[in-house]
């Protein structure tokens, strides 16, 4: 089996961590800029992590997390929370990074902008909403996988009362709402889950060939 299939048959979502051992932060600095790095339609990245070690802020979310011990005894708690609603300043702000990155003027990436700002700015908010939060699933899919490479255990976790989190880490003054949480760390071998087969549809039932 290649490495791309072991991690992937390796990781499972950690039910139980090792509350003693702690993520390095030169691996958390990888997991974090593996997710950086990650893509988003028209590369706008609208969403921002949250990523809590203070024990003290893990105590007061586990309540609104369903009470799962994975709040407090994993290493880190990583929020993703997307933007609730924006204007022309999402793209402004790409353009400029664009132009300062590739060291082009602004104006030629113009026409580019006017075709994001057409297909994005009209949209409802709620459907602006809703179409960062997918934007963030494609970064949180990229850090669980590259949490699994540094052998880094994870739970992804969407039991948590979404609204509770925002008034605690104070999102909506950000223009932003919790979207998904990933739990990282190492499992406890007290975790009976770890050694269950991964039950998942056969290749046959999920994929058509055309």
């Amino acid at each position: 089996m290649n490495n791309v299939l072991e991690n992937r048959t390796w990781r499972y979502a950690t039910k139980k961590f090792d509350s003693t051992k702690k993520v390095s932060d030169e691996d958390l600095e990888t997991l974090l800029e593996a997710t950086r790095l990650s893509a988003s339609s028209y590369g706008l990245q609208p969403y921002h992590l949250m990523v809590i070690s203070d024990q003290k802020v893990k105590e007061q979310l586990k309540p609104v997390s369903w009470n799962q011990s994975q709040i407090t005894d994993a290493s880190h708690i990583i929020v993703f929370a997307n933007t609730t609603n924006f204007g022309e300043e999402l793209v402004d702000g790409f353009l400029k990074n664009t132009s300062k990155t590739r060291n082009i003027p602004t104006e030629t990436l113009k026409g580019y902008g006017d075709f994001m700002k057409s297909k994005l700015l009209g949209l409802p908010v709620e459907t602006k909403s809703n179409w960062a939060a997918r934007q963030v699933y494609i970064a949180f899919g990229n850090m669980m996988q590259a949490a699994a490479e540094l052998k880094i255990d994870s739970c992804p976790m969407e039991g948590f009362e979404s609204e509770e989190y925002n008034k605690i880490l104070g999102l909506p003054e950000k223009n932003l709402t919790a979207t998904v949480v990933l739990a990282i760390g190492y499992r406890s071998e007290e975790d009976a889950t770890q050694h269950l087969p991964k039950v998942r549809k056969s290749t046959e039932e999920l994929i058509t060939y055309i």
